[in-house]
Order: structure tokens, then C-alpha cells, then sequence
């Protein structure tokens, strides 16, 4: 068979492409293990980010470190309670440790119906939250938060000071929004607005909303110049995980055994 015949030519192909997805395969299996263990290095320094406990220059060993400081906790977002062990098995959870709310919310099992989240029908119905503690004494919570902006779903944290009301800090760690618009979510200016800010009131009435334009006040940010649509998703996502569909009955729960305790 002459090398430059048509069949030739489609012989070479076929090989070079089953030995380039050879590759490609091996190389995807190979390096499988890296990708899971930055995605959970960058979780880890989100949360961090937004509790305020990332310093520059932090390494994977720093901040895997501090991480081992903060208390995981599953938590029922149905009830507010932290889930034990015992209902974790009852719901087909018996590696919590490794518990993944991503792969609940595909699990008919494990998730719920929400009618508060603009473009999302479910979520998962175990959550896991991150509780900061020094001695026994709250010094804040971090919260899992997502839901839809123009493009994406957006993906982050919102942490909370030790009263539970005010905001400590704000974090997306996946999101494909438009590049100097929506994108701006992530730009440290703009996060930098967040700490402070009023987001629940005593009674557990959520006040933060991300306003077009310039906000004023404590209970406002500002919302994305040119980025509307994107403006809108992030204030009903994170007044949603404030309130009673998403973390609120956690909140009370949390609220009332601090006041015990105190």
C-alpha cells in the first residue's frame, strides 16, 4: 500500500488519533488527583478570604492549617438544625466527611424544592457551613452561597461576624459572568464594600440589598456598573441564603444557643 494513497493517509489519521486520545486519557486520569486537590485548596481559601483569616502570601500549608481550625458543620436546611450522624445515615450519608452538597443537588434523595432562588428549583437539602470559634466563643460563620447572574451560576461565601447580622466578607470562587462587568464580582474593590454592612436584623429579617448604582446606608451595596442583570442575581441569591428557604432557621438556631450559652 503506497504511503501517499488515500487509504494511507486515513490509516496515519485514525492512528494518530487513537493514540492522541491514548494520551489525552492517561493524562486526565494522571492528573485527576491535582485538580480535586486545588479545587479544595481554593474552597479552603475562599472561605478563609471571606471570614478575613487569609493573609497575603499564605501558602497551601498556611492555609490548610488554618482551616483546621474552623468547625464543618452539615446542617438541615429545612430545619436549621445541625444534622447528627444518625440522620446523615437515615439520608444516605454515611461519609459526611466527604459529603458533597454538588452531588446532592442531582440526588432526588437529597435535595429539596425552593421557590425563592430566581432560575434554580432545587437545592441540596444538607448544607455545610463553616463555624469560627476560639475557645468555645463564636467569632463568625461562613456560608455557602450560589445562584444565577447573566451568564452562570455563580458560586461563593458570605461570612458573618459573631452577631450574626453583620457581614464580614464576600468571596465567589466559579463564576462565568461578562469580564469587567458582571465578572466584577470578584474584584477586591467591590468585595471590599461588603464587611460591615447590615445584613439581618435582630429579629432575623434579612435588610442587605445589592442596589443599582451607589448604595447608602449600612443595609445597601453597590450594585455593578454596567452589569444589571448580574446586580440583580447576587442581591436575590444572597437575601435568599439569609432567609427562610435558605440559612435563616440555622441563624435562629445558632442565635439561641449563643444566647444560652451567654
Amino acid at each position: 500500500m503506497r504511503r501517499d494513497s488515500v487509504l494511507g493517509t486515513i490509516m496515519v489519521a485514525a492512528v494518530l488519533c487513537v493514540v492522541c486520545s491514548v494520551v489525552v486519557s492517561v493524562a486526565a486520569v494522571a492528573l485527576k488527583p491535582f485538580q480535586l486537590e486545588n479545587e479544595r485548596l481554593d474552597k479552603q481559601k475562599n472561605v478563609l478570604a471571606a471570614a478575613g483569616l487569609l493573609e497575603p502570601g499564605d501558602d497551601a500549608a498556611a492555609i490548610d492549617a488554618k482551616f483546621k481550625k474552623i468547625k464543618r458543620q452539615i446542617v438541615n436546611l429545612d430545619s436549621g438544625e445541625v444534622a447528627s450522624e444518625e440522620e446523615l445515615k437515615e439520608a444516605g450519608i454515611d461519609d459526611p466527611a466527604n459529603y458533597s452538597p454538588d452531588e446532592a443537588r442531582e440526588n432526588d434523595n437529597l435535595n429539596r424544592q425552593v421557590t425563592g432562588l430566581p432560575g434554580i428549583e432545587k437545592t441540596e437539602k444538607y448544607a455545610v457551613v463553616y463555624v469560627i470559634e476560639d475557645d468555645g466563643e463564636l467569632h463568625g460563620v461562613v456560608l455557602p452561597i450560589y445562584g444565577k447572574g447573566l451568564w452562570s451560576t455563580m458560586y461563593g461565601f458570605l461570612a458573618l461576624d459573631a452577631d450574626l447580622m453583620t457581614a464580614k466578607g464576600i468571596t465567589f470562587y466559579k463564576q462565568g459572568e461578562t469580564p469587567g462587568l458582571g465578572g466584577e464580582v470578584d474584584n477586591p474593590k467591590w468585595k471590599a464594600l461588603w464587611p460591615g454592612k447590615k445584613l439581618r436584623s435582630p429579629d432575623g429579617e434579612v435588610l442587605i440589598h445589592v442596589v443599582k448604582g451607589q448604595g447608602t446606608g449600612d443595609e445597601q451595596v453597590d450594585g455593578l456598573s454596567g452589569a444589571t442583570i448580574t446586580t440583580n442575581g447576587v442581591n436575590d441569591f444572597v437575601r435568599f441564603w439569609l432567609g427562610e428557604e435558605g440559612f435563616g432557621p440555622y441563624l435562629k438556631q445558632l442565635e439561641s444557643k449563643e444566647n444560652t450559652n451567654g
